[in-house]
């Protein structure tokens, strides 16, 4: 595991492509800005998480309501990118 040291309003670069931003530091809390293309899922790992226990789950239902799931879950994290 690569740590690095960044202060707030300095970021990382990830390839070419992905930056992350120290956007603010409250005691124990850091928030992070995520600058990506739309074709790079960007999640919290419980959100990853739980999408991979979905799948698993899903991989025994049928297509609809596998697409269904999908439709469901890109709402979400529209919401969660909203929100944050």
């Amino acid at each position: 595991m690569l740590v690095l040291a960044r202060k707030r309003d300095q970021s990382i670069m990830i390839g070419d492509n992905v930056e992350i931003v120290v956007v603010d530091i409250h005691g124990d809390q850091i928030k992070l800005g995520i600058k990506a293309p739309r074709h790079v899922a960007v999640h919290r790992k419980e959100v990853y998480e739980e999408v991979q226990k979905e799948n698993i789950r899903a991989a025994g239902t049928k297509t609809a309501e596998v697409s269904k799931l999908d439709l469901l879950l890109k709402k979400k994290i529209e919401n969660k990118r909203k929100i944050d």
